[in-house]
């Protein structure tokens, strides 16, 4: 009985699968089998890269494209953002930087193929997830479980952009270049947490994807019990660990995390490019097929997009391609000579499983060998300390910690994860002069009068479903009264004002007056705000501003998810002891009257008169502050430094550049970093103590020539001659290269019979720019790293010699790591490396 069950599922899933690869086969095929994706028959190695299209501009869109296909990428993942889509119920937009059409198109122009991952639910720490807010006041609904008023929304969404796919004809089956599609996403935990309701919303979701016939597979990620014939997919630092739920899948990775994300009040993460190298070559030497990394470039959260709460504006995420479009080096080209070595395995890795020895404590071999006679081995050291010297095939090998040696033909090395051929660089940003400079016009938003807008209400509101998401602030108002004999006028002991909220966070006024501000975190949101406050006789006006920083964007039951001043509020130090504020008359208020008025716009702005001078140099709370200025000369990337300010939000030209905080410093720990052993987000952090994000991106297309309006809403008070335009350079650019380091030119002359070349630096600044001098230079035993090199016991007295006669004036240069080009061998016998930086200007 059992063993003809199992047959029948057999066979069940076989004509699954071939149902499956037969669709649209008049175009192309795509399916899957045990060890690959499979496009028009032909298994293969695919290495992919997230790109968000609504975290960059169109116009950044193909140079970002082309240089992760110059990185040697096959295709580009993203997500659909479906609060960008759909901001209100069936009105769409697919416009702007939200031109999902015209972004796929432009991956198809540059021969790449697509992974769309639509969800709709999407994580990605995005503004509540990727949801529309306007779902969760739907009667009855409950998010990503077996309840009908969500799924009857997320099919009519899924299904909408399934045939807008269509229409366009962008599937491989209709000769398109989306090759999968995604369904939720990283659901496993929350079906764990469901149970039964999950498991049912799990096969509902995948049998509504299979029924839109996109002809191409689908996916769910983090999801163990992925209904067939859908493939079941890993995310995470490593995956290496990862197997598919069923035997003829393909093992994928869709999330091979670069780095991670920055929060306010965080420092900003760092992830080494040997370790993401070693991450990834491990997984493909178990077999793995697909590996996408998240983020290729991670871009911006413009406007109010970031969620968390709490996710910086910056999205950077130590991406290959960093926030600005630039190549994040080494980690760009480091994966670039990976995926090389990758590639020139393929026949044998899409051949069959390894053949895994053991070669030594911590070191083994993964070989693969086609039925043609192609054979590629990974030699692996896991010990995170020491280096190791292994025999392989006749053989000796030397392994350094933490890596893992590509050998294409089982014989010669064309790349090692730790030891990194490509240039480094060091960033800077350089003030950018402004003719006449910045001069500063100001606008003071009311906190204590009432308008149509107001209304009151007795007891307190929770906010998200007050503002529905329409602006992060909300007024909560109320008015205390107070006899002339308390006992505090004459003791000068101030009442203490307790306030609970839900987060994010709160500004206190009392009369017109700041009185102080409280805030939550990413891990902790909720917030309390008890200090004393200065009150009088009769009337006093209590005026809080509660502020949201992005909604959640992970967890489950989002309809219950709350933010605001819900309580309670007391006032203690009074005669009477302890008055409870709650359930009081609260006149609220949605907004700034600034948003009201639409201050950020060029034709909002010009609606009011602005002061000139005097509160420009008071830096008072609550203040809207605008300036002109004529767009720089150049192409370069640009960004503000807002490090003088406090809190708030800023425009360009009506484009919300987003929320800028950096009066919240980074709390944490900031060690040393060490590329080797197991990587976390806590690891190899940077800017403790400082701002968590200093620099908020400037695009280049939302420049005008000249009259550029900024504008800028300050909650707490900064200082406006600290705010600059900046450029992003190259400072300097960096190589480390041992002698006889493995390289792609050198295995390619071993294997074609004749003597291997010796490496080379190849050194080359932004464009627009020279080798200004060389900072340092040393053929031997140097030690450090990029920005802090020293010589060793052994140097090549002509070290610097080369640099200055090949380099200095160049943008770009090359020389061999040889010891005739520095004056000879400083130490026979002696493994040597050659370090140089130099200096861009």
């Amino acid at each position: 009985m059992v063993m003809c069950l199992k047959l029948k599922l057999i066979m069940w899933n076989v004509a699954l699968l071939l149902a499956f690869s037969l669709i649209g086969s008049a175009k192309a095929s795509v399916s899957y089998d045990s060890k690959a994706i499979t496009i028009n028959g032909q298994r293969r190695i695919l290495i992919s890269g997230s790109i968000h299209y609504p975290r960059s501009t169109p116009e950044m869109w193909p140079d970002l494209i082309q240089k992760a296909k110059d990185g040697s990428l096959d295709v580009i993942q993203t997500y659909v953002f479906w609060n960008g889509h759909e901001p209100s119920p069936g009105k769409y937009y697919f416009e702007g930087n939200y031109d999902l059409v015209k972004f796929i198109k432009l991956v198809q122009q540059a021969g790449l193929y697509v992974h769309l991952r639509i969800g709709p639910y999407v994580c990605a720490e995005w503004n509540f997830g990727g949801f529309p807010v306007w779902l969760k006041y739907i009667p009855g609904i409950s998010f990503r479980t077996d309840n009908e008023p969500f799924k009857v929304q997320m099919q009519k969404f899924t299904t909408k952009i399934v045939d807008l796919m269509k229409a366009e004809r962008l599937y491989e089956s209709q000769g398109g270049p989306i090759i999968m599609s995604q369904i939720e996403n990283e659901y496993g935990p929350m079906q764990y947490e469901i149970g039964a309701a999950g498991k049912a919303y799990t096969k509902w979701a995948a049998e509504m994807a299979m029924e839109l016939g996109t002809g191409v597979p689908w996916i769910m990620c983090k999801q163990d019990d992925t209904p067939d014939p859908l493939i079941n997919t890993c995310n995470g630092f490593y995956c290496d660990y990862f197997s598919p739920n069923k035997a003829y899948k393909p093992k994928m990775w869709t999330e091979a995390w670069t780095g991670w994300f920055t929060e306010f009040g965080g420092p900003v993460p760092h992830r080494p490019a040997e370790d993401l190298a070693f991450s990834v070559a491990r997984f493909i030497q178990k077999g793995g097929s697909f590996i996408n990394y998240y983020m290729y470039h991670g871009g911006t959260n413009f406007g109010r997009t970031a969620g968390g709460p709490f996710i910086a504006t910056s999205y950077d995420y130590d991406a290959p391609l960093d926030e600005y479009g630039l190549l994040r080096q080494p980690k760009w080209g480091h994966l670039k000579d990976l995926h090389r070595a990758i590639k020139l395995c393929e026949p044998a890795l899409v051949s069959g499983d390894p053949t895994v020895t053991k070669i030594g404590n911590y070191q083994e071999a993964h070989v693969f060998k086609s039925m043609s006679g192609a054979c590629a081995a990974f030699l692996a050291n896991y010990n995170p300390k020491s280096y190791a010297t292994v025999a392989f095939g006749n053989m000796h090998y030397n392994l350094p910690p933490w890596s893992i040696s590509i050998l294409p033909d089982c014989k010669n090395t064309v790349y090692n994860t730790a030891r990194v051929g490509s240039q480094s660089a060091q960033m800077k940003m350089t003030r950018v002069p402004i003719h006449g400079g910045l001069s500063w016009l100001s606008f003071n938003e009311e906190t204590t009068t009432t308008d149509d807008s107001s209304f009151t209400m007795t007891g307190l509101l929770e906010q998200l479903n007050t503002t529905r998401d329409l602006s992060d602030y909300l007024w909560y108002s109320t008015d205390v009264v107070l006899d002339p004999n308390e006992g505090f006028l004459r003791n000068g002991k101030d009442p203490v004002l307790t306030v609970f909220s839900a987060g994010h966070a709160l500004h206190v006024f009392i009369n017109g007056q700041l009185s102080g501000t409280a805030y939550g975190s990413l891990e902790f949101p909720k917030l309390t705000f008890n200090e004393g406050v200065k009150l009088r006789t009769g009337v006093n006006k209590i005026s809080l501003l509660s502020v949201a920083v992005g909604l959640p964007n992970v967890g489950p039951h989002f309809e219950t998810w709350n933010a605001g001043v819900l309580g309670p509020i007391s006032l203690s130090g009074l005669n009477e002891g302890r008055r409870d504020l709650s359930w009081q008359k609260w006149s609220y208020k949605v907004g700034l009257k600034g948003e009201t008025l639409s201050l950020h716009s060029l034709s909002g702005s010009s609606s009011v008169e602005w002061i000139q001078g005097s509160l420009v140099s008071q830096r008072q709370p609550l203040t809207w502050y605008k300036t002109t200025f004529d767009a720089p000369d150049g192409t370069a990337p640009l960004a503000l430094d807002m490090n003088s300010m406090g809190k708030g939000q800023v425009w360009l030209n009506g484009q919300n550049l987003g929320r800028y905080w950096p009066a919240y410093k980074a709390s944490g720990t900031c060690d040393y970093c060490d590329y080797a052993g197991t990587y976390n987000e806590n690891k190899c952090r940077s800017n403790c103590g400082e701002a968590s994000q200093r620099w908020y991106h400037v695009p280049q297309s939302w420049l005008k020539p000249t009259g550029n309006l900024l504008v800028v809403f300050e909650e707490l008070g900064g200082d406006l001659n600290g705010i600059s335009l900046v450029r992003r350079d190259i400072d300097s650019v960096c190589a480390d290269i041992y002698e006889w380091q493995p390289n792609l030119i050198s295995y390619q002359m071993q294997t074609s019979g004749k003597a291997p070349v010796r490496p080379k630096v190849h050194l080359s600044c932004s464009p627009g720019q020279k080798i200004s001098s060389i900072k340092f230079a040393s053929f031997g035993t140097p030690v450090g790293s990029c920005g802090n090199f020293h010589e060793g016991s052994c140097h090549a007295h002509m070290s610097y010699d080369a640099f200055e006669r090949n380099c200095v004036g160049q943008n770009l240069c090359t020389v061999a790591v040889s010891p005739e080009n520095f004056g000879g061998d400083p130490c026979p016998n002696v493994l040597k490396k050659l370090s140089v930086e130099a200096i861009c200007s």
